[in-house]
């Protein structure tokens, strides 16, 4: 039996012993299953979560290992309850899926792509009210998983909230889609529009002006962390989701992880000075979480490879995971 639509997905690459059926459940690795080639496909449709691996980084400007991220992901499970003792809630109230990975050719990034669409659709159509949570893997994941969420739902206008050091809106003529090509390539495939994007964390010198001068021609809106720390993280999310909320239908959120300062998050391919804090990238995904348009979800960006000894950096993609899902549940 297939456990669902898309039979190309492959089992997750790692998974823990799981608990006696009716055991306490008090951790992440023993709350969220593992779906199976034996399970049953309508038993698990209706979960609140559904969790894909999408371990692509040879699209990625920058050398990276982000396509080892979806291991260490699950790996780090153990290491958190499924108790949130800020908002005295417990996430195994809520059900969650983990469906394994999208297959990824070695040198075929097209292909790769073309998975991760076909799984994304398949995704969408069968967990129609799950919210779909996407590990990556480079940043051009998002396109993807955002033109399979299209092609499931095609009367839905969608918009994106993007936490990001950087525009994504270069050429695709230079290099491909890559990943610092995600926005720009759902404008041209007119997938997504501009004045639906809403990117917050810009800052530095790691933008070039003419990306600047693209921005502005599409309309895209985007709030630097200077000026977002002045209005506050919570204000400006806010003010995006209730903006984004009366244009589009499905809000989906992108996580880079380099919106981080370097010294919070060493594990990402563009580490940078200058970033967000821990505490600012959590509170706001817990805001955009809590809104009701927001149905899904990726985390992008993250190399366990380059990460310190301790994980600190898989641990917080980890977290922002966790809040995302506890944000859900606070609804």
């Amino acid at each position: 039996m297939k456990s669902f639509l898309y039979p190309k997905l492959n089992p997750p690459s790692f998974t823990w012993v799981r608990p006696d059926e009716g055991a306490e459940v008090a951790k992440v690795h023993d709350w969220i299953q593992p779906l199976s080639a034996s399970s049953d496909p309508e038993k698990s449709k209706d979960a609140d979560f559904v969790v894909v691996g999408v371990p692509l980084s040879r699209s990625s400007i920058s050398a990276s290992g982000a396509s080892e991220f979806p291991e260490a992901f699950r790996r780090a499970w153990k290491g958190f309850t499924t108790y949130n003792l800020d908002e005295d809630i417990d996430l195994s109230e809520m059900t969650a899926v983990d469906v394994g990975d999208v297959p990824m050719h070695v040198t075929d990034i097209m292909r790769c792509h073309d998975n991760i669409i076909a799984a994304s659709t398949a995704l969408h159509q069968h967990f129609e009210t799950s919210k779909v949570c996407a590990i990556g893997g480079d940043h051009s994941i998002t396109a993807m998983m955002v033109k399979g969420l299209h092609q499931a739902r095609p009367d839905e206008k969608i918009g994106i909230l993007q936490f990001d050091t950087h525009f994504d809106l270069r050429d695709m003529t230079d290099n491909g889609p890559s990943n610092g090509t995600p926005m720009r390539n759902l404008i041209e495939s007119g997938i997504v529009e501009g004045s639906h994007m809403y990117n917050i964390g810009l800052h530095g010198f790691f933008n070039t002006k003419d990306l600047k001068k693209y921005a502005d021609e599409q309309g895209v809106n985007y709030f630097t962390l200077r000026e977002t720390r002045k209005t506050g993280i919570k204000e400006t999310v806010g003010a995006c989701l209730e903006e984004l909320a009366a244009k589009v239908d499905t809000i989906y959120l992108t996580v880079d992880m380099d919106v981080l300062d370097i010294a919070y998050a060493p594990g990402v391919p563009a580490s940078t000075p200058g970033g967000m804090t821990t505490a600012e990238l959590l509170e706001g995904v817990l805001v955009a979480a809590k809104h009701p348009k927001v149905k899904a979800m990726d985390i992008v960006c993250l190399d366990p490879l380059k990460d310190t000894f301790a994980q600190p950096t898989v641990k917080l993609g980890t977290h922002v995971f966790l809040t995302f899902l506890a944000g859900v549940m606070l609804r």
